[in-house]
């Protein structure tokens, strides 16, 4: 088994040789540059300069006293985001807006400068040589048209490492993007967990089977159904990213063991914290992931709320890394609902839904009628395969709060397959389960 990439990376950006990295080596890095970025964000950011008046940098000389340290929480990004950015406007080369929650609320604004943008090439760069090596040719299903996008970030690490990047963007049209694949003699792909999910279930999909070597699934959380549903398919490699554009698009990516995230530790501070308490959890323990920005100057972020679930994991990686594995992304928690009282997650819905070989998307609703709630589920199926709504009810049914609620009669489930005009996501956003009890409350 071949070692993370990010070791050698890592070890570079810290300045120790790769073959004693270790994880001493990275805290001792990590709180002299959590001091260098306190030092900057109190200087130059209005916002940071009032939470942060009382604190001396100096004296974060752990992470114990750097968790004593106030959060950022979207809606401070949202409310005024200017008073975020460290750099002059003319400096900044990269401003992203993204909705904050559903589709009410101020839109958060996101800066990054050129070296901010070289930062995140750099990591893709190295990341990325998990899955792919020199002229090996990669196909970018992702936004890649306005510079500084995602997957014009990608391309551009592509080519440094001797890639070749084909870009061809979010999947629309679903055989035109097999088309390409084949045309290209593509090798490997980079793409969102559905929109691939499409190419593989498409009655042209097998046509890439033996074909692609590798893929690279991101931007939403990705079912572990849709990773076994692809390398089923086409005899691949599945891999699994983790980032957001708060961190610069790039946070963890799975090695060649195929299990957990190795961080992105040179460039990111992760913690995992309870959001209720608020404090750090022990590994193994489930929290919300929390971030600090390292080494970003145009608009760096202290002790942001992700708002995903995950947990560190305490054991080695089989690849041999020394970085900290955090484990997959177990959703968000506000995608956390109840059904007939009981915990219900659109992660539930996926790992459920994806594994029949006719699903390619769905849309889930939950609304209150008549003191009964009703799960309504819209599933897209394959063209050449039909969808039995008894059979997608059965399999709803191994969810435990389903059949729980089916079983005491507090539940209706209500299953559609007339998918017309629901748009494709663009992965700008995460699915999630539209709850209209809450709009009534």
């Amino acid at each position: 088994m071949i070692k993370t990439p990010l070791d050698e990376w890592i070890a570079g950006k810290i300045g120790v040789e790769p073959g004693v990295l270790s994880k001493n080596a990275i805290f001792s890095y990590q709180i002299a540059q959590l001091q260098k970025t306190i030092t900057l964000a109190k200087d130059k950011s209005a916002f940071y300069r009032k939470t942060l008046a009382m604190i001396d940098p100096g004296k974060i000389t752990d992470f114990v006293r750097f968790a004593e340290l106030p959060f950022t929480f979207p809606q401070d990004i949202a409310e005024n985001p200017h008073a975020f950015v460290c750099t002059s406007q003319r400096e900044i080369e990269r401003i992203v807006s993204l909705q904050s929650s559903g589709t009410t609320g101020a839109p958060k604004r996101l800066f990054f400068t050129k070296e901010d943008q070289e930062l995140t090439i750099d990591f893709f760069d190295y990341g990325m040589r998990n899955l792919v090596g020199p002229r090996d040719r990669v196909l970018i299903l992702l936004p890649w048209e306005l510079p500084g996008s995602v997957g014009d970030l990608l391309g551009i690490a592509l080519k440094r490492m001797g890639a070749v990047p084909i870009p061809f963007g979010p999947v629309y049209n679903t055989a035109d993007a097999i088309s390409c694949a084949l045309h290209n003699r593509t090798d490997a792909m980079v793409g969102i967990p559905t929109h691939v999910l499409r190419m593989a279930r498409h009655q042209e999909g097998e046509k890439l089977r033996n074909r692609i070597n590798s893929v690279l699934l991101t931007t939403d959380y990705v079912p572990q159904a849709i990773s076994e549903a692809v390398a089923n398919r086409w005899g691949c490699s599945v891999f699994n990213h983790y980032g957001m554009t708060e961190m610069g698009l790039g946070g963890g990516v799975q090695c060649s063991a195929l299990l957990d995230y190795h961080l992105r530790e040179a460039d990111l501070y992760f913690e995992i914290i309870d959001p209720e308490t608020r404090k750090c959890v022990p590994d193994g323990e489930y929290g919300e992931v929390v971030f600090t920005t390292l080494t970003r100057n145009g608009m760096p972020l202290i002790r942001y709320r992700t708002g995903d679930i995950s947990r560190f994991l305490p054991d080695p990686c089989p690849c041999g890394s020394v970085l900290r594995r955090m484990e997959v992304v177990q959703g968000r928690i506000s995608g956390r609902k109840k059904i007939a009282n009981s915990d219900f997650s659109i992660i539930d819905l996926d790992e459920a839904l994806f594994k029949h070989n006719a699903v390619l998307d769905y849309r889930c609703r939950i609304e209150e009628k008549n003191g009964q709630e009703h799960l309504n589920v819209l599933i897209k199926a394959t063209e050449t395969n039909s969808v039995d709504p008894q059979e997608i009810t059965d399999i709803l049914r191994t969810i435990p709060a389903v059949q729980k609620g089916l079983t005491v009669g507090i539940l209706v489930v209500n299953i559609s397959t007339h998918w017309a005009d629901i748009p494709i996501s663009k992965g700008t956003s995460k699915r999630k389960i539209e709850d209209l009890r809450l709009a009534k409350q």
